[in-house]
Protein backbone atom coordinates (compact mmCIF):
# COMPACT_ATOMS: atom_id res chain seq x y z
CA UNK A 1 0.00 0.00 0.00
CA UNK A 2 1.50 3.36 -1.11
CA UNK A 3 1.43 6.30 1.38
CA UNK A 4 0.80 9.66 -0.40
CA UNK A 5 3.55 12.31 -0.02
CA UNK A 6 2.67 15.40 2.04
CA UNK A 7 1.50 18.35 -0.04
CA UNK A 8 4.04 21.19 -0.61
CA UNK A 9 3.11 24.55 0.94
CA UNK A 10 1.71 27.03 -1.50
CA UNK A 11 4.40 29.03 -3.34
CA UNK A 12 2.37 32.21 -3.05
CA UNK A 13 2.89 32.37 0.74
CA UNK A 14 6.71 32.35 0.45
CA UNK A 15 6.67 34.90 -2.33
CA UNK A 16 4.44 37.12 -0.29
CA UNK A 17 6.79 37.01 2.69
CA UNK A 18 9.74 37.98 0.49
CA UNK A 19 7.84 40.87 -1.02
CA UNK A 20 6.67 41.94 2.40
CA UNK A 21 10.27 41.86 3.68
CA UNK A 22 11.50 43.94 0.76
CA UNK A 23 8.71 46.44 1.22
CA UNK A 24 9.51 46.58 4.91
CA UNK A 25 13.14 47.32 4.19
CA UNK A 26 12.20 50.12 1.79
CA UNK A 27 9.67 51.47 4.25
CA UNK A 28 12.22 51.43 7.06
CA UNK A 29 14.79 53.13 4.82
CA UNK A 30 12.21 55.74 3.84
CA UNK A 31 11.31 56.38 7.46
CA UNK A 32 14.98 56.65 8.46
CA UNK A 33 15.71 59.02 5.58
CA UNK A 34 12.59 61.05 6.39
CA UNK A 35 13.66 61.37 10.01
CA UNK A 36 17.19 62.30 8.93
CA UNK A 37 15.89 64.91 6.50
CA UNK A 38 13.46 66.37 9.02
CA UNK A 39 15.91 66.65 11.88
CA UNK A 40 19.17 67.32 9.98
CA UNK A 41 19.25 66.98 6.20
CA UNK A 42 16.92 69.85 5.37
CA UNK A 43 19.30 72.27 7.08
CA UNK A 44 22.18 71.57 4.68
CA UNK A 45 22.87 71.99 0.98
CA UNK A 46 25.77 70.14 -0.55
CA UNK A 47 27.49 69.66 -3.89
CA UNK A 48 30.50 67.83 -5.23
CA UNK A 49 30.77 70.24 -8.16
CA UNK A 50 33.38 72.36 -6.37
CA UNK A 51 36.99 73.21 -7.09
CA UNK A 52 39.87 74.94 -5.35
CA UNK A 53 40.76 78.36 -6.77
CA UNK A 54 43.40 81.00 -6.11
CA UNK A 55 44.79 84.18 -7.61
CA UNK A 56 47.10 83.65 -10.57
CA UNK A 57 49.25 86.74 -10.18
CA UNK A 58 50.74 87.55 -13.56
CA UNK A 59 54.32 88.81 -13.66
CA UNK A 60 54.84 91.47 -16.35
CA UNK A 61 57.72 93.90 -16.96
CA UNK A 62 57.25 97.65 -16.61
CA UNK A 63 59.91 98.56 -19.15
CA UNK A 64 61.42 97.29 -22.39
CA UNK A 65 64.51 95.14 -22.32
CA UNK A 66 66.31 91.92 -23.16
CA UNK A 67 66.12 89.07 -20.65
CA UNK A 68 69.54 88.21 -19.20
CA UNK A 69 68.58 86.30 -16.04
CA UNK A 70 65.64 84.13 -15.01
CA UNK A 71 65.53 83.82 -11.25
CA UNK A 72 62.83 81.16 -10.82
CA UNK A 73 61.22 78.31 -12.72
CA UNK A 74 57.92 76.44 -12.58
CA UNK A 75 57.17 74.83 -9.20
CA UNK A 76 59.69 77.07 -7.39
CA UNK A 77 58.59 78.73 -4.18
CA UNK A 78 59.40 82.45 -4.08
CA UNK A 79 58.84 85.18 -1.54
CA UNK A 80 57.44 88.60 -2.33
CA UNK A 81 60.20 90.80 -3.75
CA UNK A 82 62.36 87.92 -4.99
CA UNK A 83 63.89 88.86 -8.40
CA UNK A 84 62.22 86.66 -11.01
CA UNK A 85 63.57 88.20 -14.22
CA UNK A 86 66.42 90.61 -14.89
CA UNK A 87 66.71 92.69 -18.06
CA UNK A 88 69.82 94.17 -19.64
CA UNK A 89 70.32 97.51 -17.90
CA UNK A 90 73.14 99.09 -19.92
CA UNK A 91 70.93 101.68 -21.63
CA UNK A 92 69.05 102.41 -18.42
CA UNK A 93 72.35 102.96 -16.58
CA UNK A 94 73.49 105.52 -19.16
CA UNK A 95 70.18 107.37 -18.90
CA UNK A 96 70.46 107.33 -15.10
CA UNK A 97 73.99 108.76 -15.17
CA UNK A 98 72.86 111.53 -17.50
CA UNK A 99 69.92 112.38 -15.25
CA UNK A 100 72.17 112.51 -12.19
CA UNK A 101 74.59 114.87 -13.91
CA UNK A 102 71.73 117.09 -15.07
CA UNK A 103 70.41 117.33 -11.52
CA UNK A 104 73.85 118.21 -10.18
CA UNK A 105 74.20 120.85 -12.90
CA UNK A 106 70.76 122.27 -12.06
CA UNK A 107 71.62 122.51 -8.36
CA UNK A 108 74.87 124.34 -9.10
CA UNK A 109 73.06 126.65 -11.51
CA UNK A 110 70.51 127.52 -8.84
CA UNK A 111 73.34 128.10 -6.37
CA UNK A 112 74.73 130.60 -8.85
CA UNK A 113 71.35 132.29 -9.08
CA UNK A 114 71.15 132.66 -5.30
CA UNK A 115 74.69 134.03 -5.17
CA UNK A 116 74.01 136.47 -8.01
CA UNK A 117 70.82 137.65 -6.34
CA UNK A 118 72.68 138.30 -3.10
CA UNK A 119 75.42 140.15 -4.99
CA UNK A 120 72.92 142.33 -6.79
CA UNK A 121 71.20 143.20 -3.54
CA UNK A 122 74.57 144.38 -2.19
CA UNK A 123 75.12 146.36 -5.38
CA UNK A 124 71.76 148.10 -4.92
CA UNK A 125 72.75 149.11 -1.40
CA UNK A 126 76.10 150.41 -2.69
CA UNK A 127 74.39 152.51 -5.38
CA UNK A 128 71.88 153.77 -2.83
CA UNK A 129 74.77 155.00 -0.66
CA UNK A 130 76.43 156.62 -3.69
CA UNK A 131 73.15 158.37 -4.50
CA UNK A 132 72.90 159.68 -0.96
CA UNK A 133 76.49 160.97 -1.15
CA UNK A 134 75.78 162.63 -4.51
CA UNK A 135 72.67 164.29 -3.07
CA UNK A 136 74.60 165.62 -0.09
CA UNK A 137 77.40 166.88 -2.34
CA UNK A 138 74.97 168.63 -4.66
CA UNK A 139 73.10 170.28 -1.77
CA UNK A 140 76.37 171.47 -0.22
CA UNK A 141 77.62 172.99 -3.47
CA UNK A 142 74.31 174.78 -3.97
CA UNK A 143 74.72 176.47 -0.57
CA UNK A 144 78.30 177.45 -1.36
CA UNK A 145 77.35 178.73 -4.80
CA UNK A 146 75.06 181.34 -3.21
CA UNK A 147 78.06 182.89 -1.42
CA UNK A 148 80.32 182.58 -4.45
CA UNK A 149 82.62 180.02 -2.81
CA UNK A 150 82.23 177.58 -5.72
CA UNK A 151 81.73 178.14 -9.39
CA UNK A 152 78.62 177.38 -11.35
CA UNK A 153 80.53 174.69 -13.21
CA UNK A 154 81.14 172.80 -9.95
CA UNK A 155 77.44 172.92 -9.22
CA UNK A 156 76.66 171.63 -12.70
CA UNK A 157 79.10 168.71 -12.25
CA UNK A 158 77.54 167.85 -8.90
CA UNK A 159 74.07 167.87 -10.46
CA UNK A 160 75.22 165.54 -13.25
CA UNK A 161 76.86 163.21 -10.72
CA UNK A 162 73.56 163.10 -8.80
CA UNK A 163 71.63 162.18 -11.93
CA UNK A 164 74.16 159.51 -12.81
CA UNK A 165 73.99 158.01 -9.30
CA UNK A 166 70.18 157.97 -9.45
CA UNK A 167 70.22 156.18 -12.84
CA UNK A 168 72.78 153.66 -11.62
CA UNK A 169 70.61 152.89 -8.61
CA UNK A 170 67.56 152.33 -10.80
CA UNK A 171 69.51 150.04 -13.13
CA UNK A 172 70.83 148.03 -10.19
CA UNK A 173 67.33 147.74 -8.71
CA UNK A 174 65.89 146.46 -12.01
CA UNK A 175 68.70 143.96 -12.41
CA UNK A 176 68.25 142.75 -8.82
CA UNK A 177 64.50 142.43 -9.36
CA UNK A 178 65.02 140.39 -12.53
CA UNK A 179 67.38 137.98 -10.79
CA UNK A 180 65.26 137.92 -7.66
CA UNK A 181 62.27 136.81 -9.70
CA UNK A 182 64.18 133.58 -10.41
CA UNK A 183 64.81 132.74 -6.75
CA UNK A 184 62.26 134.60 -4.61
CA UNK A 185 59.96 132.41 -2.49
CA UNK A 186 61.91 129.21 -3.12
CA UNK A 187 64.99 127.28 -2.10
CA UNK A 188 67.29 124.80 -3.78
CA UNK A 189 65.05 121.81 -3.13
CA UNK A 190 61.97 123.53 -4.50
CA UNK A 191 63.40 125.60 -7.30
CA UNK A 192 61.66 124.79 -10.62
CA UNK A 193 64.93 123.91 -12.35
CA UNK A 194 65.89 121.49 -9.58
CA UNK A 195 62.40 120.00 -9.41
CA UNK A 196 62.43 119.40 -13.15
CA UNK A 197 65.85 117.74 -13.05
CA UNK A 198 64.83 115.71 -10.00
CA UNK A 199 61.72 114.46 -11.82
CA UNK A 200 63.88 113.31 -14.73
CA UNK A 201 66.21 111.57 -12.29
CA UNK A 202 63.30 109.76 -10.60
CA UNK A 203 62.05 108.66 -14.00
CA UNK A 204 65.49 107.40 -15.00
CA UNK A 205 65.99 105.64 -11.67
CA UNK A 206 62.62 103.89 -11.89
CA UNK A 207 63.42 102.73 -15.42
CA UNK A 208 66.78 101.43 -14.16
CA UNK A 209 65.30 99.71 -11.08
CA UNK A 210 62.50 98.17 -13.10
CA UNK A 211 64.96 96.14 -15.12
CA UNK A 212 64.60 93.72 -12.21
CA UNK A 213 61.10 92.20 -12.13
CA UNK A 214 60.22 91.07 -8.57
CA UNK A 215 57.63 88.57 -7.38
CA UNK A 216 54.53 90.60 -6.42
CA UNK A 217 53.44 88.06 -3.80
CA UNK A 218 54.71 85.01 -1.98
CA UNK A 219 53.78 81.78 -3.73
CA UNK A 220 54.68 79.16 -6.31
CA UNK A 221 55.83 79.92 -9.86
CA UNK A 222 53.62 78.57 -12.64
CA UNK A 223 53.28 78.96 -16.40
CA UNK A 224 56.74 80.38 -17.09
CA UNK A 225 56.81 81.68 -20.66
CA UNK A 226 59.95 83.81 -20.71
CA UNK A 227 63.26 82.68 -22.19
CA UNK A 228 66.82 84.04 -22.06
CA UNK A 229 67.54 86.60 -24.76
CA UNK A 230 63.87 87.33 -25.28
CA UNK A 231 63.00 90.94 -25.99
CA UNK A 232 60.09 91.88 -23.74
CA UNK A 233 57.92 94.95 -23.39
CA UNK A 234 55.44 96.18 -20.76
CA UNK A 235 52.37 93.99 -20.51
CA UNK A 236 53.97 90.76 -21.75
CA UNK A 237 53.19 87.93 -19.30
CA UNK A 238 56.46 86.33 -18.25
CA UNK A 239 55.13 83.88 -15.66
CA UNK A 240 52.57 83.63 -12.87
CA UNK A 241 52.90 83.34 -9.11
CA UNK A 242 50.16 81.48 -7.24
CA UNK A 243 49.80 82.29 -3.50
CA UNK A 244 48.57 78.91 -2.25
CA UNK A 245 48.15 80.27 1.29
CA UNK A 246 45.19 82.33 0.04
CA UNK A 247 43.05 79.73 -1.73
CA UNK A 248 39.27 79.48 -1.71
CA UNK A 249 36.66 77.09 -3.09
CA UNK A 250 34.20 77.85 -5.87
CA UNK A 251 31.20 75.56 -5.36
CA UNK A 252 28.63 75.36 -8.16
CA UNK A 253 25.20 74.87 -6.60
CA UNK A 254 22.00 74.19 -8.49
CA UNK A 255 19.65 77.13 -8.68
CA UNK A 256 17.07 75.26 -6.58
CA UNK A 257 19.58 75.05 -3.71
CA UNK A 258 20.21 78.79 -3.38
CA UNK A 259 16.96 80.06 -1.85
CA UNK A 260 18.10 79.76 1.77
CA UNK A 261 21.80 80.41 1.29
CA UNK A 262 23.28 83.58 2.74
CA UNK A 263 26.76 85.07 3.05
CA UNK A 264 28.43 84.18 6.32
CA UNK A 265 26.83 80.74 6.71
CA UNK A 266 29.24 78.04 7.99
CA UNK A 267 30.60 75.54 5.49
CA UNK A 268 32.51 72.27 5.69
CA UNK A 269 34.74 71.22 2.80
CA UNK A 270 36.36 67.89 2.02
CA UNK A 271 38.98 67.88 -0.72
CA UNK A 272 39.36 64.74 -2.79
CA UNK A 273 43.10 65.01 -2.17
CA UNK A 274 42.67 64.10 1.51
CA UNK A 275 39.21 62.55 1.46
CA UNK A 276 37.17 62.45 4.66
CA UNK A 277 40.36 62.41 6.76
CA UNK A 278 40.63 66.19 6.55
CA UNK A 279 37.71 68.58 6.89
CA UNK A 280 38.12 72.29 6.23
CA UNK A 281 35.86 74.87 7.80
CA UNK A 282 34.87 78.11 6.18
CA UNK A 283 32.05 80.51 5.40
CA UNK A 284 30.03 81.55 2.40
CA UNK A 285 31.83 84.63 1.09
CA UNK A 286 29.56 85.56 -1.79
CA UNK A 287 27.57 84.51 -4.83
CA UNK A 288 28.31 84.81 -8.50
CA UNK A 289 26.38 87.50 -10.34
CA UNK A 290 25.00 84.90 -12.73
CA UNK A 291 25.19 81.31 -13.86
CA UNK A 292 28.23 79.93 -15.60
CA UNK A 293 26.39 79.80 -18.92
CA UNK A 294 25.46 83.48 -18.70
CA UNK A 295 29.13 84.49 -18.77
CA UNK A 296 30.27 81.90 -21.29
CA UNK A 297 32.01 83.01 -24.45
CA UNK A 298 29.03 81.72 -26.45
CA UNK A 299 25.94 81.97 -24.19
CA UNK A 300 23.10 79.55 -24.87
CA UNK A 301 20.35 80.86 -27.16
CA UNK A 302 17.12 79.35 -25.89
CA UNK A 303 14.92 81.24 -28.36
CA UNK A 304 15.74 78.89 -31.24
CA UNK A 305 12.70 76.70 -30.63
CA UNK A 306 14.62 73.54 -29.76
CA UNK A 307 14.57 74.23 -26.03
CA UNK A 308 15.28 71.75 -23.27
CA UNK A 309 15.24 73.02 -19.71
CA UNK A 310 18.50 72.41 -17.91
CA UNK A 311 18.98 73.14 -14.23
CA UNK A 312 21.51 75.94 -14.03
CA UNK A 313 24.34 76.23 -11.51
CA UNK A 314 25.62 79.39 -9.79
CA UNK A 315 29.16 79.66 -8.39
CA UNK A 316 29.33 80.27 -4.64
CA UNK A 317 32.64 81.36 -3.18
CA UNK A 318 33.73 79.67 0.05
CA UNK A 319 36.40 81.31 2.20
CA UNK A 320 38.54 78.76 4.07
CA UNK A 321 40.31 78.93 7.42
CA UNK A 322 43.93 79.95 6.61
CA UNK A 323 45.30 77.89 9.52
CA UNK A 324 43.68 74.73 8.20
CA UNK A 325 44.94 75.45 4.69
CA UNK A 326 48.46 75.93 6.06
CA UNK A 327 48.25 72.59 7.88
CA UNK A 328 46.93 70.76 4.81
CA UNK A 329 47.91 72.68 1.65
CA UNK A 330 45.67 72.71 -1.40
CA UNK A 331 46.41 73.35 -5.05
CA UNK A 332 44.44 75.12 -7.71
CA UNK A 333 41.86 72.99 -9.51
CA UNK A 334 41.49 70.22 -6.94
CA UNK A 335 38.00 68.77 -6.57
CA UNK A 336 36.08 69.14 -3.33
CA UNK A 337 32.74 68.39 -1.70
CA UNK A 338 31.02 71.33 -0.02
CA UNK A 339 28.29 71.28 2.60
CA UNK A 340 26.58 74.53 3.65
CA UNK A 341 24.68 74.86 6.91
CA UNK A 342 21.61 76.89 5.89
CA UNK A 343 20.06 76.76 9.35
CA UNK A 344 21.95 79.91 10.27
CA UNK A 345 20.97 83.24 8.78
CA UNK A 346 24.53 84.30 8.03
CA UNK A 347 24.75 88.04 7.34
CA UNK A 348 21.02 88.57 6.98
CA UNK A 349 18.13 86.17 6.56
CA UNK A 350 16.17 88.54 4.33
CA UNK A 351 19.07 89.72 2.14
CA UNK A 352 19.93 86.77 -0.09
CA UNK A 353 22.52 88.85 -1.97
CA UNK A 354 24.57 90.97 0.40
CA UNK A 355 24.97 94.64 -0.53
CA UNK A 356 27.69 95.44 1.98
CA UNK A 357 30.47 97.38 0.27
CA UNK A 358 34.06 96.20 0.64
CA UNK A 359 36.08 98.45 2.95
CA UNK A 360 39.52 96.91 2.41
CA UNK A 361 41.43 96.06 -0.79
CA UNK A 362 40.80 92.60 -2.19
CA UNK A 363 44.55 92.22 -2.75
CA UNK A 364 47.60 94.41 -2.37
CA UNK A 365 51.38 94.28 -2.75
CA UNK A 366 54.12 96.52 -1.38
CA UNK A 367 57.14 95.22 -3.29
CA UNK A 368 57.21 98.31 -5.50
CA UNK A 369 56.91 100.87 -2.69
CA UNK A 370 60.65 100.98 -2.01
CA UNK A 371 61.49 102.22 -5.51
CA UNK A 372 60.04 105.67 -4.93
CA UNK A 373 61.77 105.94 -1.56
CA UNK A 374 65.10 104.95 -3.10
CA UNK A 375 64.65 107.47 -5.90
CA UNK A 376 63.92 110.24 -3.38
CA UNK A 377 67.00 109.31 -1.38
CA UNK A 378 69.14 109.46 -4.52
CA UNK A 379 67.79 112.91 -5.36
CA UNK A 380 68.40 114.18 -1.82
CA UNK A 381 71.99 112.89 -1.84
CA UNK A 382 72.84 114.61 -5.13
CA UNK A 383 71.25 117.89 -4.00
CA UNK A 384 73.16 117.80 -0.71
CA UNK A 385 76.43 117.00 -2.47
CA UNK A 386 76.12 119.95 -4.84
CA UNK A 387 74.38 122.54 -2.68
CA UNK A 388 77.63 123.65 -1.03
CA UNK A 389 77.07 126.13 1.79
CA UNK A 390 73.77 127.26 0.35
CA UNK A 391 70.90 126.00 2.54
CA UNK A 392 68.85 123.37 0.72
CA UNK A 393 65.69 124.68 2.38
CA UNK A 394 64.65 128.24 2.89
CA UNK A 395 64.92 129.61 6.38
CA UNK A 396 61.57 129.78 8.22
Amino acid sequence: MNVPAPAAPPANGKRGRIIASILGVFAAAGIIYGLYWFFDGRYYESTDDAYVSANLVQVTPQTNGTVVTIGADDTDFVKAGHPLVELDRADAKIALDQAESQLAKAVRGVRNLFATAAQLKATVEMHRAELQRAQDDYAGRQRLAASGAVSGEDVRHAREALASARAALQAAEHQAAATGALVDGTDINHHPDVLNAAAHLREAYLAYARTVVPAPVTGYVARRNVQLGQRVSPGVVLMAVVPLDQVWVDANFKEVQLADMRTGQPVTVNADLYGDAVTYHGKVQGFGAGTGGAFALLPAQNATGNWVKVVQRVPVRIALDPAEVAAHPLQVGLSATVKVDISESGNGKDARLSQAARTTPAATTHVFDALETEADARVAAIVAANAGNTPAKAAP
